[in-house]
């Protein structure tokens, strides 16, 4: 029994049933990243075995035992958190971050901190102070960004589970290019406390996984109010994993079309297609809409992505704008010459996506479209960063409402990289994207396949 390639939730069975415990979970995961992270690059930190001891398990703990990966953006007590910054290259901060706080009270143990694109401003986590991370896949590509080391980390057994940020698709982005499932929350429903921002009206913070089962349960510890982030939304607790395997008969689905959509490879196209097929088969009602709109929303979240973040790093900026590696520099500087008029028409078209979508999900229960409209894209060469920016083209819509969206692996393109389906809803419905997610995993084999590197 290969131990870290099990899911969360098989895995947590098996520690409450004595079958194996916690140690041995670490153990097969400290394996994997001592073979794999010198080529793959996931972990900028590693955490030593000998100081999870450290990490206090509740032995009654959703999460007891379970090893995790955390995005170096997230403030760990005691462990350097450098954003993959040369800014924050000896930053250790005083206490944890709100989240790291819930999953060490679940149980959970912290590995590492993982590998991200420099203060998560891109995508192809071609970090020039830390390294590159690379695509377990085919290890010339990117694993997509910003949070690729927390994708690579689960798709290769070296964590259980991980948590990543998503301003414009960080989280959706990689778990799709590696064959995984990512989940962006609501806005407001996970607290942003002690994570670095990089925008104050887009990040959000989720998890990625194996599993949809796995993401549901991660959210359950992750989500929750906090009454010191300003962003924290007071909502009903979630109940995700109860409801997974509830049908989805006769529920209405919209299948995303038009230009915007069509701008894709069709081996992208024809996957979402057949994956459509399938929720149809378990009783799903398909409909296509034309979703163009969505256009002036990626657009809009770009330039406030990049505003936002200038706004945050004006005074580093300002002092050494030669500590910045070149694409954030460029972006940076790109965010902080665009006007106070061109902000706030970003702003207003944000509003007016809200209601469209809002009025877009009072008819349907969930929209179904391609997570990125690219597979993996090489890691470097002429354009690699160009190609990259397309993949945010679906994803950053979602942020600017603040909508939860599921991505979970959904074929294989030609190349053997994977393809990832995007499960959008509602503003508070993250268990109607989790239960879509769960029956067409459950009714595919694409989640079981793992890299072979």
């Amino acid at each position: 029994m290969n131990l870290s390639f099990l899911s969360l939730t098989d895995q947590r069975d098996l520690i409450k049933s004595r079958e194996i415990n916690a140690s041995e979970l670490a153990d097969a995961c400290y394996r994997q990243i001592e073979r794999l992270n010198p080529t793959l690059n996931a972990f900028i930190t590693v955490i030593p075995p000998e100081q999870l001891s450290l990490h206090g398990e509740t032995q009654s703990g959703l999460l007891h035992g379970i090893p995790l990966a955390v995005k170096d953006l997230y403030d760990t007590k005691g462990i350097r958190t450098t954003a993959g910054s040369r800014f924050f290259a000896e930053h250790i901060p005083q206490e944890d971050a709100y989240v790291v706080q819930k999953v060490k009270k679940a149980g959970a143990q912290i590995i590492g901190k993982t590998n991200t694109h420099e203060i998560a401003l891109g995508v192809t986590n071609n970090n020039p102070h830390y390294g590159a991370c690379r695509n377990p896949w085919d290890t010339t590509r990117t694993p997509g960004g910003s949070s690729g080391g927390s994708a690579v980390a689960v798709s290769t057994g070296m964590a259980m589970a991980a948590l990543g940020t998503d301003t414009g698709g960080s989280i959706r982005i990689p778990a799709s290019l590696c064959g995984v499932v990512g989940l962006k929350p609501t806005f407001g429903r996970v607290s942003l406390r002690g994570i670095l921002p990089l925008s104050w009206n887009l990040d959000h913070a989720g998890p990625i996984t194996r599993k949809v089962e796995d993401a549901a349960l991660m959210l359950q510890v992750m989500g929750g109010y906090d009454e010191l982030d300003p962003a924290s939304m007071k909502t009903l607790p979630g109940d995700y994993y109860s409801h997974l395997r509830d049908s989805i008969k006769d529920r209405k689905f919209a299948l995303a079309t038009g230009s915007f959509i069509e701008e894709s490879d069709p081996e992208i196209l024809e996957a979402v297609r057949k994956t459509a097929q399938v929720l149809e088969e378990q009783g799903a009602i398909i409909t296509e809409i034309k979703v163009d709109f969505l256009k002036e929303a990626a657009l809009a979240n770009a330039l406030m992505t990049q505003a936002d973040g200038a706004a945050f790093h004006r005074e580093r900026l300002k002092e050494h704008p030669d500590w910045f590696g070149a694409d954030v520099r460029l972006r940076l500087e790109t965010g902080a010459a665009f006007t106070s008029s061109e902000y706030i028409l970003a702003r207003r078209t944000q509003a007016e996506i809200k209601r469209r979508l809002e009025l877009l999900f009072e008819e349907y229960d969930v929209l179904l479209l391609p997570t990125t409209p690219i597979s993996a894209p090489v890691l470097e060469g002429e354009n690699a960063v160009e190609r990259a920016r397309q993949l945010t083209r679906f994803t950053a819509p979602f942020n600017l409402a603040g909508l939860p969206a599921l991505t979970v692996p959904c074929g294989f393109t030609s190349e053997g990289l994977p393809i990832g389906l995007q499960i959008v809803s509602r503003a508070w419905n993250e268990a109607g994207v989790l239960r879509a997610g769960y029956t067409f995993q459950q009714a595919t084999e694409w989640h079981t396949r793992t890299p072979e590197i």
